[in-house]
């Protein structure tokens, strides 16, 4: 009986508590992934006319409804979505209730029971909500109609989110629907600026006083454990707010590196009763913009590193899911980001939570792509926009629109509702102490470093279009940037190619051709090569050496890079690694020796060494690893450099030679060299071989070998027998001299030794040859991979033994990666797997590139593509040098020096390799 009455007093206790707390009751489903069947009717498009069944949230497109359009399309769509809902307010008597509306596109007018809940809101990406407590039905059902126009009446709502914007612009309830449900007085909302020196301001706006309340405040840890005394003051007063301040001695500091966070639990008394409570998350920090010096957080500059983020998924548009954010933030910071930027409008609430948790700074942005809000609409936008964010610590920045979408008579009204007065800028335009230039070239930022007082940041640059920009001529940039002596940091558009699944065009993606497949990640976050070498350019724990020699003492130069962490919270391991060779069936090298690095006391922005104690005999392995990972425990990054020369490497592959002698006969215009039982056959007008052909069948490598990209003709050609060996021979003339030279010995691959010399810019230099692309089903190499590369996007990929099957991807049209054609860097052998016979090709030259045919045309390229670098003519080749690629706006000739053509400087050019087709 005792335990009865205890439970039933629990009981009573929890339900008179949480009776003091807000209560949220969910009418749609959260996200993506829970949605609620609502009735619907599309006035216009497809499945229009009738009423049906509708997911929400959901944009209405992705549920089969209405029209798509890119903001570009010069005409629009103009349905309406009707939607009707019942819901029942039973248990909620004497309550004050609210219905919030998280995001609606983009007009949207609410009903409960007929009547009208409020204004129309317009706007598509902003949280807004009525008081309906008056208009609802005393513990019965009540009826939810919402009609949203996917234009707006308002002209400049349409102009600033819609009208020749890039992106998708879509229709509907987007975001969640939810009753907001509080006591008769209440604490509506609250907001926080906790700096790092420890103070502590709380404004806390209450509704509906009765008078004699009072307000407290008590700061806690996550996990609940009280810190310092409750803060109390007289609740009222002629101000719009309470407020309320304290101090706290030490406080954890928020930042990207170490994003502590804690909660004020804020409570309404009325004399010792609890009327109301609510919790808030914040974090202690100090964000400044220093005027013609640097962005400073808790006191220390920082560098913001980051891209531009559309909230978007291919099946579900900009209805997104906890896991989306989850997974964005991750592969933001795995890429050594700590910066995001949202592009072009506010994100889903819990993608700031993520960000306040993992630790990403934010800018956060109105709406108004190249155009604006008129004042009116925009100023009660930005209440909503900075009402809603106002206490995450990771929004740094206010962006009051993009690119010329700034209406300069709202860009005081965010101190209106922000304590803590952060600095709104212009993105694209010097203002306030910035400078966000868009898309400079390497010479505008040439100037800049030399001449520029302003903080340096541009919100958008690198745009990477395809396989174009993002990685593709950052290092040039980032090496450039870093010296200017006011560098706030940068932003890569853009995050992820934002191509939608069709339901119109039986699931196909869809990317408005050029204009939005510009991510460094697929649209299902697939990563493309850039993804790796931004994280190697960006890593907080900087390696810049990109060899090693046999004198190599195990010193390592590195670079502190974070702003708060000491190189000694880090870790680092080594390996040394011998890789297996070409026959092998495995890819995975075998560690011979590793071992941990005391990690060096280097402090943020210092330099310092990293010693490796490596074994005596260390140069007998084929390359070496580096890996550091963070306080975090998750990898930073993992350099590996190569020991074993490629010609070394090679030797292994090399069989004794037999006795037995090469045969060589004359057909026609072919000389026909046997050996080892396969017949190799040349043209004797070209000095090209034209087919390998073995017991069991036809290998049909031909036409070639050719100097890559220059007009030769056949000198001469000569044949003959020394010894047990056999020697083909041509030399070429023309724009450039050509000699090559083939070796054929029993028990050997054939050995090709080739010689040209070239003068001038080339946009590559090498050789090649022709092999059918049809029959071509898969490569393995060593060198560096998974990923191509270009000339300046060689950081990154790691060497290793690497296998990719045949693909024709398209970066950022088609996403299967990595891609199968392409350049690929350091390599040392390479298996062409083919319908006929694989065969084997090893170089003896160190930096040998191989070219593996030449990557399709995206259908909707550029008329100028400055993204669809020059290949050699050739399928296969081995080049000593490479194109680079440009952006969508800028070729790369205007992206710094590793982005120029190659430099032939006229002396000759050896190179040896050998060929395995047996």
């Amino acid at each position: 009986m005792k335990n009865i009455l205890l439970q039933l007093l629990l009981a009573l206790i929890c339900v008179g508590a949480s009776a003091q707390q807000t209560i949220v009751k969910y009418l749609s489903g959260r996200d993506k992934d829970h949605t609620v069947q609502w009735d619907f009717y599309c006035t216009g498009g497809r499945k229009s006319g009738q009423w049906s069944k509708i997911a929400v949230p959901s944009n209405w497109e992705q549920q089969g409804f209405g029209t798509y359009n890119y903001g570009h399309d010069k005409v629009k769509s103009n349905e309406q979505g009707l939607y009707k809902y019942e819901f029942s307010s039973a248990g909620f008597g004497g309550k004050k209730i609210f219905i919030v509306f998280e995001g609606s596109m983009i007009d949207t007018r609410v009903l409960i029971n007929g009547k009208l809940a409020g204004p129309v809101h317009q706007g598509g990406y902003y949280r807004f909500k009525y008081d309906i407590t008056a208009l609802l039905k005393p513990n019965g059902k009540n009826l939810l109609e919402v009609t949203v126009d996917k234009n707006s009446a308002n002209s400049s709502v349409n102009d600033a989110e819609r009208r020749n914007s890039d992106f998708w612009v879509l229709g509907g309830i987007f975001r969640p629907v939810y009753l907001e449900i509080v006591p008769q007085t209440f604490i509506d909302r609250v907001a926080v600026n906790a700096k790092a020196d420890g103070s502590f301001q709380l404004d806390v706006y209450p509704g509906n006083l009765k008078g004699g309340e009072t307000i407290q405040a008590q700061v806690k840890k996550r996990n609940g454990q009280s810190v310092g005394k409750p803060m109390v003051v007289k609740a009222g007063g002629a101000a719009e707010f309470t407020q309320l301040k304290g101090n706290f001695t030490r406080p954890l500091l928020w930042s990207a590196e170490f994003p502590n966070l804690y909660q004020v639990v804020v409570t309404l008394k009325k004399g010792n009763a609890v009327v109301h409570r609510v919790t808030q998350k914040f974090g202690f920090r100090t964000v400044e913009l220093r005027a013609n010096d640097a962005f400073y957080v808790n006191g220390a500059k920082v560098i913001l590193k980051g891209s531009n983020r559309h909230s978007f998924w291919p099946e579900t548009g900009r209805t997104l899911s906890h896991q989306v954010h989850l997974t964005d933030a991750g592969l933001m910071k795995e890429m050594n980001m700590n910066a995001v930027r949202m592009s072009h409008y506010p994100p889903d609430q819990d993608f700031l939570d993520v960000c306040d948790s993992v630790g990403l700074y934010v800018l956060d942005e109105l709406t108004g792509w190249q155009a604006k809000y008129d004042t009116i609409v925009g100023r009660k936008l930005v209440k909503e926009l900075v009402v809603r964010d106002v206490n995450h610590p990771s929004i740094v920045f206010w962006d009051n629109g993009n690119e010329g979408g700034w209406n300069r008579g709202l860009d005081n009204d965010y101190d209106l509702y922000d304590p803590q007065k952060r600095t709104v800028i212009h993105p694209w335009e010097k203002f306030n102490g910035t400078d966000t230039k868009h898309y400079p070239d390497y010479k505008y930022v040439s100037n800049v470093v030399a001449t520029g007082q302003e903080v340096f940041f541009p919100t958008e640059f690198m745009h990477a279009l395809y396989d174009g920009g993002a990685g593709a001529g950052l290092d040039d940039f980032w090496n450039l940037m870093m010296k200017h002596p006011h560098l706030g940091g940068g932003f890569i558009w853009a995050f992820l190619d934002e191509a939608i699944i069709r339901t119109d065009k039986d699931g196909a993606y869809d990317a408005d051709g050029n204009h939005a497949p510009d991510g460094i990640v697929g649209p299902h976050r697939e990563k493309e090569a850039s993804f790796y070498t931004i994280k190697e350019i960006w890593s907080p724990v900087y390696i810049g050496q990109q060899a090693i020699s046999n004198e190599f003492n195990g010193k390592i130069p590195v670079e502190n890079r974070y702003a708060f962490t000491n190189l000694n919270q880090c870790t680092f391991k080594w390996q040394l690694v011998k890789f297996p060779q070409a026959k092998a069936k495995t890819t995975v090298a075998a560690v011979v020796a590793a071992g941990t690095i005391a990690a060096p006391d280097i402090k943020a922005g210092e330099k310092g060494m990293l010693l490796l104690n490596l074994p005596a005999a260390w140069q007998n392995n084929d390359a070496l690893y580096l890996t550091a990972t963070g306080p975090d425990k998750k990898e930073i990054f993992t350099w590996s450099w190569a020991i074993a020369a490629p010609a070394a490497i090679a030797a292994k592959a090399v069989m004794v030679a037999g006795k037995a002698a090469v045969s060589a006969t004359q057909n026609g215009s072919s000389v026909i060299v046997t050996c080892d039982g396969i017949s190799y056959y040349f043209d004797t007008t070209t000095g090209y071989i034209q087919k390998v052909v073995k017991p069991l069948g036809t290998v049909s490598l031909s036409g070639g070998p050719v100097l890559a990209g220059v007009n030769t003709q056949l000198k001469e050609f000569k044949h003959q027998a020394a010894g047990n060996k056999y020697y083909v021979e041509a030399d070429y003339q023309g724009d450039a001299p050509l000699h090559i030279k083939w070796t054929f010995e029993t028990g050997r691959p054939v050995k090709l030794e080739y010689r040209y010399t070239r003068q001038g810019d080339a946009d590559f230099m090498g050789i090649t040859f022709n092999y059918p692309e049809e029959k071509i089903t898969g490569m393995k190499w060593l060198g560096r991979g998974p990923y191509r590369v270009w000339k300046n996007r060689l950081k990154g990929q790691a060497l290793g033994v690497w296998h990719k099957a045949y693909n024709n991807t398209i970066t950022g049209e088609t996403w299967g990666y990595p891609e199968f054609k392409g350049y690929h860097a350091e390599v040392n052998w390479a298996v062409i797997e083919n319908k006929e016979a694989p065969f084997t090709v090893y170089t003896e030259d160190k930096n040998m590139y191989l070219q593996m045919l030449k990557p399709a045309r995206e259908k909707d390229a550029l008329a100028n593509n400055n993204v669809e670098p020059p290949f050699p003519g050739g399928s296969i080749g081995f080049l000593n040098a490479i194109a680079p690629i440009g952006t969508k706006f800028q070729p790369a000739e205007v992206l710094g020096p590793q982005s120029q053509k190659n430099h032939a400087s006229g002396r000759p050019v050896n190179g040896t390799l050998w060929f395995d087709f047996k």
